[in-house]
């Protein structure tokens, strides 16, 4: 009896393995499946610029100089939330969006992608498009430190800059304090297994879709399409953020270069009860830290002589989505400056 059910066991035990292995080799074809299709249906819209091996997606439209660069925060949706503004810029001067490396339809990097790393990317690929300085930089959030570091390292392309909602040097320790909660890690246990195994699958299938009701429905489905493969580029991005904060907190002087900061400032009771609830906060850990970011907001302004700061009360991070049209205003004052300081004789 022993012996049959050791027996029994056995085949069990071999079975669920060999189904185990028959499901991932499935997941595995039904993901190479949809990134074919991905690419199919949603083709990159900008060009796929070779960088030494490699390929980076830039997005150019308009003409007229100075260009303006779109630098894009943290996350996986990259060039593609600046669509509203990008669109409306090309009315009046030349602009270009982008993808950092492993993010949407640009090719993966093997080496760590922090904020130098990144700026070096850029170089290349502006230098590859034959895209002429000088350059008017817009950094939303996490894409603040990266343009003060390009201006740190090619300050002569540079000539003018809007940070938008952008994230200070100091803000992990800051915000830390002002709410009291210790430092935690920025990419969840949950979110790195995902990350390493999209070659199954699997998050293609758990992941939600994109909700971003102020992009065209097309451009939302593109973000969902290319999530899962830009998981783990962002995260790669994520877990050096420090050095890059580190790295862009050493150059905070820029003498009289045009520019314009804008800020979130909208308060709590604007946000809905789930809104509340999702941030982690009570409403005193929200207002001081809304405050510690205003502080931080306001060093940014004082760093150039020649600088405009606007607080937005209806918006909240996003604010290329969710005020587009400040940042092109933002953007139209910068512009303004450069050009009227290129006239003077």
């Amino acid at each position: 009896m022993r012996l049959f059910i050791s027996r029994w066991v056995k085949r069990l035990a071999i079975a669920i393995f060999i189904l185990a292995i028959a499901l991932v080799a499935i997941g595995a074809i039904y993901e190479q499946t949809a990134r074919n299709r991905s690419a199919k249906e949603f083709p990159a819209p900008g060009e796929l610029v070779d960088v030494g091996g490699r390929r980076i997606h830039l997005n150019c439209e308009g003409q007229g100089t100075p260009l303006v660069l779109l630098e894009a925060g943290a996350d996986t949706s990259g060039s593609a939330l600046w669509q509203p503004v990008q669109e409306e810029v090309a009315r009046f001067t030349r602009v270009c969006s982008y993808d950092r490396a492993g993010i949407m339809w640009s090719d993966p990097a093997k080496d760590q992608r922090n904020g130098l790393a990144i700026v070096e990317d850029l170089h290349k690929v502006l230098r590859a498009a034959n895209e002429q300085p000088p350059y008017i930089l817009v950094g939303a959030s996490m894409g603040g430190p990266y343009v003060m570091t390009y201006t740190k390292n090619y300050g002569d392309e540079v000539a003018g800059m809007v940070l938008v909602d952008a994230s200070h040097p100091e803000q992990t320790a800051r915000l830390a304090q002002a709410t009291g909660e210790p430092e935690s890690d920025p990419i969840p246990f949950a979110f790195r297994a995902l990350a390493a195994i999209v070659w199954t699958g699997l998050p293609r299938l758990v992941l939600p879709d994109a909700e971003v009701p102020e992009l065209p429905p097309k451009t939302a489905k593109a973000i969902t399409a290319y999530q899962p493969t830009s998981l783990k580029a962002a995260f790669s991005e994520a877990a050096v953020f420090e050095d890059s904060l580190r790295e862009a907190g050493t150059f905070r002087t820029l003498g009289n270069l045009p520019l314009a900061v804008l800020s979130r400032g909208k308060p709590w009771s604007a946000f809905t009860e789930a809104e509340q609830t999702a941030s982690g906060l009570t409403e005193e850990q929200f207002n001081r830290a809304e405050a510690a970011w205003a502080s931080m907001q306001a060093e940014e302004a004082s760093w150039s002589t020649n600088s405009t700061h606007q607080v937005l009360a209806d918006s909240s991070h996003v604010m290329q989505l969710e005020r587009p049209d400040a940042v092109i205003s933002a953007i139209k004052d910068v512009f303004g400056k450069v050009t009227r300081a290129d006239a003077t004789p």
